[in-house]
């Protein structure tokens, strides 16, 4: 992921990195909080009503090999849920109310994609004789979460969009190793929980991949090419 984008580095910062984290972390911490479930509840409003209410004839999305070979792993399911959390990182780390901003909008930009995808090709997944009644937390999440809007994986998409970010944050500040590792180890385990949980197939993985590296690649450079502008 290293090599996707190489924004200029930065100076070393005076202070311990610890520090440098903590001072990102606070910057404007009530309007993070509050944005991001903001933009979460107004995302949710289009999923969910196009998960109920799809416009088309709905395909269903193609099992291949990797989907046989990765078994339900009922033990995945916190790890899939973790995004939730981990999509909060990368505006975490950001410092100015301006960077906010253009994180914003392209995440914005990469939702409503997604959900154009859900309108115009409903997808779902192929009934799975599964028996999730040994599992409160899946029949919950079955519940409110059908087997809809398959493709692409917006849960992959955005995990992916933050993974790059982070990652190139990470390096910019010239943060320990350690920490970009981590970063790409959640990313690897989210976007994998998605096929072990079934909740998504191979092809739709692959699909919000794509997509999110799609949107952040640009993101970042307009992100820095317009900080070295000004």
């Amino acid at each position: 992921m290293a090599r996707l984008i190489d924004p200029p580095a930065v100076p070393a910062c005076a202070r311990p990195w610890a520090a440098e984290l903590a001072r990102r972390v606070r910057s404007h911490t009530a309007i993070k909080i509050l944005g991001i479930g903001a933009f979460m509840w107004v995302f949710f409003l289009g999923y969910f009503h196009l998960l109920r209410h799809p416009a088309h004839a709905v395909t269903i999305m193609p099992l291949t090999a990797v989907d046989e070979l990765i078994p339900f792993q009922p033990q995945t399911l916190a790890i899939y849920l973790s995004l939730w959390l981990y999509i909060g990182v990368a505006p975490g780390l950001l410092l100015t109310l301006r960077e906010l901003g253009i994180y914003a909008l392209w995440l914005a930009a990469l939702c409503l994609t997604g959900l154009a995808c859900f309108y115009f090709c409903p997808t779902t997944l192929p009934a799975l004789a599964m028996d999730f009644s040994g599992h409160p937390g899946f029949a919950m999440l079955k519940a409110v979460d059908a087997a809809g809007n398959a493709c692409p994986s917006l849960h992959v998409a955005t995990a992916m969009f933050t993974a790059i970010w982070v990652d190139s944050l990470l390096r910019r500040l010239r943060m320990p190793t350690l920490l970009r590792v981590i970063n790409g180890g959640w990313f690897e385990a989210i976007a994998y929980s998605t096929l072990a949980t079934k909740q998504h197939v191979a092809l739709d993985v692959l699909a919000g991949a794509l997509l999110g590296i799609a949107f952040a690649l640009p993101a970042l450079r307009w992100q820095f090419h317009a900080g070295e502008s000004r």
